[in-house]
């Protein structure tokens, strides 16, 4: 059930003024003033149980979204997608809500969506796809689908694929680039041909450094000599083993938005080395400086920059290992539960790129207190955890749910977008969702 609606003044007083806002409701220590607590509780549909331990300045989840985004958000009505939140028309880019991510493996229809340019025409017969392996190498390669499926191994594996800017709305100054929280996101099985044995094939020089991927997706300008988007890995990324060229996803073909009938699946790197509608892969003896490796994109800061202020290339590095997230997927934002519930069970997933999550947290009374949750093992390397966790509540009314993973190095998602890039990159901020117990 969805959270009754709520009084406008203080989430239109967020939206516009939130410095004012905050000064209405919390004294100079960060406690909300004596009125404060029943006029939010007004704003957010009930009394807030913990509002003494809200931190100073937050602005409750329950109108954290509305605030952020300013309207309501456009929903993709799309033969074989779940309901997406479309965040750009061009390129067509749309997220997957967390709590459309339940599931441990995520279904075709749930898969983001993120183009770079324009997609090229469905093909009528896939196998007669072709790519072609050529640069740094013994052997010019030239494959259809069709003899990738006969001659090299396929494989199969759950792997995550996440966008470089996920988490990217959370930055303060806004970041340039579609406004992502944190759906784009995927664990799906994808079956392949390991990249790893289609260079060995080809058989790699001793000056092979980088690959550089190209698709058939043309330029946003229409020119068909710019490519929409050219990325590449070092090479012992490209060698590792679940780093694949995927032909089906699911038991079944890619869709045609995700990169049918070919793509790679670089996990746990920005989905954007992941080249869909993949037709060439150039294996280079330097750094690929192809559309989407130079200046700050795909890169963030090694020396910390003041929010806002201008980019200096020569501080920033490659993002490659994406950072550890994580989030709540089985009770959605804003949902209002049955009256008299008091126990709570909570699931999601979390995952840290190259790394393993090694614990998971969750509290009900901003922080002051956390449990920690159940996390499993990954299916395999690159997918997705599934945690579980109970809370328990004292009462009716509004409360906040939040979730921080860490790492198996020790990193853990901080309270509000760390390292602040002009692009919006490695913005894992923890994932926090309102709901509403009635009397």
């Amino acid at each position: 059930m969805a959270m009754r609606s709520k009084e406008r003044g203080l989430f239109e007083l967020y939206r516009d003024d939130p410095e004012r806002a905050d000064a209405l409701v919390f004294n100079r220590r960060g406690i909300l003033k004596g009125g404060a607590l029943a006029a939010m509780g007004a704003a957010v549909g009930g009394a807030i149980p913990f509002g003494g331990n809200m931190p100073g300045g937050l602005i409750p989840a329950a109108l954290a979204q509305g605030a952020t985004a300013g309207a309501a958000p456009k929903i993709l009505k799309m033969d074989g997608k779940a309901e997406l939140v479309i965040l750009g028309d061009k390129p067509f880019v749309a997220e997957t809500p967390e709590h459309l991510l339940n599931d441990d493996i995520t279904p075709n229809d749930k898969i983001f969506i993120r183009n770079n340019g324009t997609p090229p025409d469905a093909v009528s017969n896939p196998d007669a796809w072709d790519l072609t392996v050529d640069g740094e190498v013994n052997k010019t390669l030239k494959l259809t689908l069709g003899e990738l499926k006969q001659k090299f191994k396929p494989v199969t594996y759950a792997l995550q694929m996440e966008c470089g800017g996920n988490g990217r709305s959370f930055f303060e100054p806004k970041a340039s680039g579609n406004q992502w929280t944190n759906g784009a996101i995927s664990n799906a099985r994808w079956t392949g041909v390991r990249l790893k044995d289609v260079l060995d094939a080809a058989g790699l020089k001793s000056s092979a450094v980088y690959t550089g991927h190209y698709g058939r997706d043309t330029h946003l300008s229409g020119d068909a000599s710019k490519p929409a988007i050219s990325r590449g890995v070092p090479m012992a990324k490209a060698m590792e083993e679940h780093t694949i060229i995927a032909y089906a996803v699911n038991g079944g073909p890619i869709p045609h938005v995700n990169g049918a009938p070919l793509r790679l699946i670089v996990p746990g790197w920005p989905g954007s080395t992941s080249q869909k509608w993949l037709s060439r892969i150039w294996v280079r003896d330097r750094e690929h400086d192809g559309q989407g490796m130079t200046g700050t994109s795909y890169r963030v800061p090694i020396k910390p920059m003041i929010p806002g202020s201008k980019a200096d290339p020569k501080n920033f590095r490659i993002l490659e290992s994406m950072p550890v997230r994580s989030i709540i997927t089985n009770i959605a934002n804003g949902t209002e539960l049955k009256a008299g519930t008091r126990a709570i069970a909570l699931r999601g997933h979390a995952w840290a790129g190259e790394h393993s999550v090694a614990e998971v947290h969750v509290s009900g009374d901003y922080g002051q207190t956390w449990r920690k949750a159940k996390v499993a093992k990954a299916a395999n390397k690159y997918a997705w955890q599934t945690w579980n966790a109970d809370l328990t509540v004292p009462s009716e009314g509004y409360y906040e749910f939040w979730v921080r993973a860490i790492d198996s190095t020790g990193r853990g998602q901080s309270h509000a977008a760390a390292n602040w890039n002009p692009q919006g990159y490695g913005g894992n901020v923890m994932h926090r969702i309102a709901v509403l117990i009635p009397a």
